[in-house]
């Protein structure tokens, strides 16, 4: 009995402190150690026990700790209550390993902000220069924006649900991404939203074979998987792979879904199924969610698409160093230039690069119809004067020098080869000689890697557009939306869409002067890059047009 009783196993002497005490104490400790802690670096603990420090001891540092602590946030000014737009921690992503931690309220506990996970360009440079005309200080002048800044405050009941659907474990949704590089951008948001509507775990996006251009790149390839995961971790459960036991199970594949559907309508016709299956394929998401959805859905889509979405390591270094390259020397204009062979047989329009050049179009297009998406009934002048035909490169010529951008101007050429190579860039490069591609901008060997993966470089002319100081695409599509919406995010960096149906008359106008087509030219596009709400026209995507469902005025905006 005596030995019993000397025994330094014994736990009688130092009794923890009662549970409900950290009951009370916890919640004044944790913002308190939010506010003068950097989440990234430190994370506080309470003392252990010690056998030599007497529970007297412990008890008046807790006391005084829960005093200091109160003190201080009394100290500190907040105005969370007249400030709609600030983010709150318990709805941002942890960038830890570890997983979601659930509060006794039932929030995800998640102190780090998304400021830490959102891709932002390089500095604007600014209008640079002593000796600019007035027309080419206002080109390189950046939008006011207006004070609006990226705040997804997401709200009660989305924060609430996080704490289930996190941590499911038996329903999983697997989505199939087609396209090229911006249309499986759109797709993996899309898949993220109806994940979450349907309270399900999503397995990593499957890539589908282009047909196109023969890329076999997997999501791996192209995207930080890990970063997507831990991004989303208060939203979505994301794994890598189906579990074992899912992997026999009976399938349901669905790849015929109409176009607008809502979240109450992927709700009631997959939920049941999904409950019954444990797995959901769904194909030929492509544009096919409605771009009205309710705010915390809206919000999810741009935290998606401008957080979740970071491109792999690799890429990621490659593009910026390519940017760098770029920025190094001054402004720069980004253009996405829509030259290549497949968009000429997509769109039923002409090269503008004679006969000879139009003829391979035409034969391709007439074995190959199911590749045109414009418009059968429309001649091809008719489809020029409406707007549908990308511009080419003397087009893009005479509208940036009508914008007053100056022949010494830096021109970063982003996109896939030109149908008719040099030729076809020829009447850009006679006006503006100081035009680059990744190809000339990189060094021996640094784009070996991807030459057969055109998502891959698509991605490296992603970043180093998304840095450049104007950026002009020559047609509409995946790409320029995506670019309108994150430049605007991350402070409304100079977006110029040309306004073509505007523009081809003047064109054809020989009558116009050189300067009073420039006049007109910037006044079509003087407002170009500076907020413009999405409203509520079907056609507008938040992720083009995040105000202002996604930014707010107030100064508490993620960055």
């Amino acid at each position: 009995m005596a030995k019993s009783r000397t025994s330094p196993k014994t736990t009688t002497r130092n009794p923890s402190p009662p549970p409900f005490l950290f009951h009370y104490l916890l919640p004044v400790v944790s913002p308190l150690t939010t506010l003068l802690f950097s989440p990234k670096t430190h994370r506080f603990r309470l003392p252990k026990p010690s056998s030599s420090s007497p529970p007297i001891l412990l008890l008046c540092f807790l006391f005084s700790l829960n005093f200091l602590g109160i003190s201080i946030l009394n100290l500190i000014p907040t105005h969370s209550a007249i400030i709609p737009c600030s983010h709150s921690a318990a709805s941002t992503p942890s960038l830890s390993p570890i997983s979601p931690k659930t509060s006794s309220s039932g929030f995800i506990d998640d102190p780090r902000l998304l400021s830490d996970t959102v891709m932002v360009p390089l500095p604007a440079h600014g209008a640079l220069g002593a000796n600019l005309s007035s027309a080419e200080k206002e080109f390189w002048e950046q939008p006011n924006g207006e004070g609006f800044r990226p705040c997804l405050d997401f709200g009660l009941g989305y924060r609430k649900s996080s704490a289930k659907i996190v941590t499911e474990r038996r329903r999983f949704l697997l989505v199939v991404a087609s396209g090229g590089l911006n249309q499986q951008r759109n797709q993996i948001v899309d898949a993220v939203v109806i994940a979450r509507v349907l309270e399900a775990v999503l397995v990593v996006p499957v890539l589908q074979v282009n047909l196109i251009w023969g890329d076999e790149s997997e999501f791996s390839d192209i995207f930080d998987v890990a970063h997507f995961k831990r991004t989303l971790q208060a939203d979505v459960r994301v794994v890598s792979n189906l579990p074992s036991t899912h992997l026999m199970s009976r399938q349901t594949i669905m790849n015929k879904i109409p176009h607008d559907v809502t979240p109450q309508w992927i709700h009631a016709r997959f939920y049941n199924q999904l409950n019954r299956d444990g797995l959901l394929v769904l194909k030929g998401l492509d544009s096919k969610l409605s771009k009205n959805l309710p705010p915390d859905l809206q919000k999810l889509r741009c935290k998606v698409a401008f957080h979740a979405l970071r491109f792999a390591a690799p890429i990621q270094a490659l593009g910026n160093q390519l940017a760098k390259r770029m920025w190094i020397e001054g402004p720069y204009i980004a253009l996405h230039l829509r030259l290549e062979k497949d968009v000429w047989v997509r769109t039923g329009c002409l090269t503008g690069l004679g006969p000879a050049y139009d003829d391979i179009i035409t034969k391709v297009r007439e074995s190959q119809p199911e590749y045109l998406t414009g418009r059968l009934n429309m001649t091809y002048n008719q489809r020029r004067l409406a707007g549908l035909c990308p511009l080419n490169a003397l087009e893009i010529a005479r509208l940036l020098k009508g914008l007053g951008a100056p022949r010494s101007a830096r021109i970063y050429s982003a996109g896939g080869e030109a149908f008719g190579e040099s030729r076809a860039l020829q009447p850009l490069v006679a006006e503006f000689p100081n035009l680059v591609t990744k190809e000339m901008l990189a060094k021996e060997g640094e784009l070996s890697p991807y030459m057969n993966k055109p998502s891959a470089l698509a991605a490296i002319d992603y970043l180093v557009s998304l840095s450049s100081d104007v950026f002009v695409p020559s047609h509409g599509g995946n790409m320029g939306r995506a670019m309108q919406g994150h430049r605007a995010y991350v402070g409304h960096r100079k977006f110029i869409k040309p306004n073509k149906r505007a523009m081809m008359p003047l064109f054809e106008d020989t009558s116009i002067s050189d300067d009073e087509f420039g006049s007109i030219m910037r006044e079509l596009h003087k407002s170009q890059g500076k907020p413009e709400p999405r409203g509520y026209m079907r056609n507008r995507d938040v992720i083009s047009h995040p105000v202002p469902e996604c930014m707010c005025k107030h100064k508490t905006g993620i960055f």
